[in-house]
């Protein structure tokens, strides 16, 4: 079935698009915003508000396939892509995206999300964001053509397996970290909290202690709301490089002392922390991380580290996942670009033994994260980001009734 037109609209995301390098500079928060002046090339203010384009395929039957193209809420930063703008990206893509898919039989998720990959403009790709929305249209489309559901067409083209049992989903709070744990318990969430730790002074602690006093007070949460034992979610933290801002990027030793107190504050639950440092270049965080990651496992402190920083496209996760550089890598979706991309991300980081976290960003949309959990059910991450947003309800039910009607689906045809 061919695809026989491309309609672009201008969209909002869940969230917003934050000058992270203002922010660690030093941007004070007033109310919902920042006060102080943008670092990184495109921002207009420290915060302002997330934008995303929804790209239509019609299909020649009068079906239309959509994804959303949409950027992290850090853009610009740790190697991205600049700012993701509507106005400036709308006119990109129907001009040099539209003429080749427009005529093409939907028949390929791959093959077509490839052909997307490899257009270049004056020898650069393109922009992460449109790459990941094309594509989720794309796979839509192709699903669409052949009644099937998107997870079915990926299993069918990747070798996978569709999952009958849910994903465990991970959720974050925001800076809103005490309210949102307790929606997150009370919802049963089976990864927690994020928590936002981006800042040393106010967050972090000068010696660590006031993180470490949160994740004590997460764990007596967690013992006094959960409704049984049963209830044993993972803490996983993300710290924005925070550590190792504070003990020193190089001074493994002193991280791992810190990081063996969070396991003792965390018991009895498992602990995973994220970007534990930043060191500002690939190379060089990648060796940062493998050598933390072989310090705790000798060491037998029981906290995984999860990389993300500078680890953003396919070939930085293999690279990652290849050096051991962290015991899980984020799998951030928008930074990959095309969707395909996640999948063979995911799929890589298994058959290395690395875990693979199907992440994402809070500035996504509600189409992107359906999409995400339409693959995430064929190649099984270990766990898959609850999105868009912070407000938690919002993005854990967009993703877990995603799951839940993908399970539900696929036994009854396999029933029928």
């Amino acid at each position: 079935m061919k695809i026989v037109d491309l309609i672009c609209s201008p969209g909002r995301t869940g969230f917003y698009f934050d000058d992270q390098r203002a922010i660690k500079g030093g941007a004070k928060s007033d109310g919902f915003t920042y006060v102080g002046t943008p670092v990184t090339d495109g921002f207009h203010s420290v915060r302002q508000a997330g934008e995303s384009i929804s790209v239509m395929l019609v299909l020649e039957d009068g079906q239309v396939a959509y994804g959303d193209c949409a950027a992290v809420q850090y853009s610009g930063a740790g190697g991205r892509d600049p700012l993701f703008l509507a106005k400036d990206f709308i006119p990109v893509i129907e001009k040099y995206i539209k003429p080749e898919l427009v005529g093409r039989e939907a028949d390929s998720f791959k093959g077509l999300s490839e052909m997307v990959e490899s257009i270049t403009i004056d020898g650069k790709r393109l922009h992460t964001a449109i790459r990941y929305g094309v594509t989720q249209a794309i796979l839509d489309a192709v699903a669409k053509a052949s009644h099937r559901m998107m997870c079915e067409v990926v299993a069918d083209e990747y070798g996978c397996t569709i999952t009958d049992e849910p994903l465990p989903i991970f959720t974050q709070s925001g800076d809103d970290r005490y309210t949102n744990a307790d929606k997150m318990i009370i919802k049963g969430a089976q990864v927690l909290p994020h928590a936002l730790i981006n800042n040393v002074k106010t967050k972090l602690g000068e010696h660590g202690e006031l993180l470490e006093q949160y994740v004590a007070w997460l764990r007596d949460r967690v013992l006094a709301l959960r409704k049984d034992e049963s209830y044993c979610p993972v803490f996983h933290i993300d710290v924005y490089g925070t550590i190792g801002a504070a003990f020193g990027n190089d001074n493994y030793e002193a991280m791992a002392d810190y990081m063996a107190r969070l396991e003792k504050a965390a018991k009895p639950f498992h602990l995973r922390i994220e970007g534990p440092m930043d060191v500002e270049d690939r190379e060089k965080q990648m060796l940062a991380l493998k050598n933390i990651t072989k310090l705790l496992d000798d060491r037998g402190i029981d906290v995984e580290i999860v990389a993300d920083e500078w680890c953003n496209t396919l070939e930085d996760i293999k690279y990652f996942a290849d050096n051991r550089a962290g015991h899980m890598v984020q799998i951030k979706t928008p930074d990959l670009g095309g969707i395909n991309n996640t999948v063979e991300a995911v799929l890589y980081c298994k058959a290395k033994g690395i875990g693979a976290y199907q992440g994402g960003t809070c500035n996504e949309t509600d189409r992107s994260a359906q999409v995400c959990v339409q693959c995430a059910m064929a190649t099984r991450p270990v766990q898959i980001l609850a999105k868009p947003g912070m407000g938690v309800d919002e993005g854990y039910m967009i993703v877990y009734n995603e799951m839940q009607r993908i399970i539900a689906m696929h036994k009854a045809k396999h029933n029928a």
